[in-house]
């Protein structure tokens, strides 16, 4: 599966922005997606997750009430829908597949990764 996300852009706190992550070589169907994130200087971070029939989401507290994650499997891809965005958010975020049917936080249980995008909020 290759991932390849997209969206990102810089905007002013309170802003919102999209994020998509379209997949190609396999059907998504079969993946639930989660998106992550890394801030310069800091760990990776897991932010949201969905199953694969999309049922289900998880999130980061940090992000839970201002992010929601969605997907069309027709299409192939998933969203990140970022709202009431902060510097906070500043980050590289990332797309990635993970075989399992139900939404994961654990990065390790995720096999496919995109390249990342880059978000920035400024104050």
């Amino acid at each position: 599966v290759q991932l390849q996300a997209s969206g990102g852009g810089l905007v002013q706190a309170g802003d919102s922005l999209r994020l998509s992550c379209a997949a190609s070589g396999r059907n998504l169907r079969s993946y639930s997606m989660g998106w992550f994130r890394q801030a310069p200087g800091k760990e990776r971070e897991f932010v949201a997750a969905i199953s694969w029939s999309g049922d289900s989401t998880i999130y980061a507290d940090s992000v839970k009430g201002r992010f929601t994650a969605s997907r069309d499997n027709a299409k192939n891809t998933v969203y990140l829908q970022m709202n009431s965005l902060s510097p906070d958010d500043t980050a590289l975020y990332y797309c990635a597949a993970s075989s399992s049917s139900r939404p994961v936080g654990a990065a390790e249980r995720y096999r496919y990764w995109g390249q990342g995008t880059q978000v920035t909020v400024s104050s």
